[in-house]
């Protein structure tokens, strides 16, 4: 997630914006603090112009933030 807000030049702030969340929701979602409804899940997918499914997949080096 913040690898593809920080590829579309997005805030935290911003995305939040996009996705009608508080800027603290998406940076508890970044640092996986807090879970996501489904419904969230596609509003951040939608905020991001990716398809919910790549939101869900795990990435390759494991890490967190990449």
């Amino acid at each position: 997630m913040k690898r593809l807000r920080r590829e579309r030049g997005l805030s935290q702030e911003k995305l939040g914006e996009h996705a009608d969340f508080h800027r603290t929701y998406v940076s508890q979602l970044e640092r996986c603090v807090t879970n996501i409804s489904v419904d969230g899940l596609e509003r951040l997918a939608s905020a991001l112009g990716v398809d919910m499914v790549e939101l869900l997949q795990p990435l390759e080096d494991g890490r967190r933030d990449a």
